[in-house]
């Protein structure tokens, strides 16, 4: 690779399963505001989108008042439990760190893109001393203006001086490749977090990969065309 070229990597679903977390810090937002959710409750299809679009879906399906569109107090609720609770309840996939080790010898530039609020998104990678592989962490900011893929891919590029055509998007949700589709950037699927081989096939992803120990390679393969 002749040229510096940048890779933007979501977080949860993709570096790390942080499944527990989030699904805590959800039933406790629930709870807050009167609704009893079932312990069992499977939040799995609800991670990957804006935190504010992830609320009003939970309280649509399981939430025991018809209505309820008290989206911004379960917002705050859970953002008040994740921030004390629920942020380090994650982990970090097998393979994940020497994924990154592997891009980063090869002169990668690495840039976290993640709808999680960036403080919070800083606090994990520097938890799991993963921090010093990313040129800069990016994701949401309490404006909500960066809550969406593109926008926040857009901004990324922007602020960094990016060319959509020497980068790749890796992700694990249909957000993440539209993101990329909406900037011009070519997008990579990776199959161990929480969307589907079927929703990033429909959404165009353009390529998939099956484990993290493939991922350094599948992102330079794409780069290299």
């Amino acid at each position: 690779m002749s040229q510096v070229h940048s890779v933007l990597l979501d977080l949860d679903g993709t570096l790390i399963d942080s499944r527990s977390g989030i699904a805590a810090s959800a039933l406790a937002a629930l709870r807050s505001l009167g609704h009893a959710p079932g312990p069992t409750l499977d939040i799995t299809p609800f991670i990957g989108p804006p935190l504010q679009d992830m609320m009003r879906m939970l309280l649509l399906a399981h939430g025991d008042r018809v209505g309820d569109d008290r989206v911004d107090e379960a917002v705050l609720a859970y953002r008040q439990h994740y921030g004390e609770i629920g942020l380090f309840d994650c982990a970090l996939y097998p393979g994940v760190r020497e994924a990154l080790q592997e891009m980063h010898r090869a002169g990668l530039r690495i840039y976290l893109a993640t709808s999680k609020r960036e403080l919070f998104a800083r606090r994990i990678l520097e938890h799991l001393d993963l921090a010093s592989y990313f040129q800069a962490i990016h994701g949401s900011v309490p404006s909500g203006e960066l809550d969406h893929k593109p926008e926040l891919l857009s901004h990324i590029l922007m602020e960094r001086n990016i060319a959509g055509a020497h980068g790749v998007m890796v992700g694990d949700r249909h957000h993440d490749v539209a993101g990329a589709h909406a900037v011009g950037m070519r997008s990579l699927g990776v199959l161990w977090g929480y969307g589907s081989r079927e929703e990033l096939e429909a959404a165009g992803a353009g390529r998939l990969v099956e484990t993290p120990s493939d991922l350094a390679r599948a992102v330079m393969t794409m780069l290299e065309r």
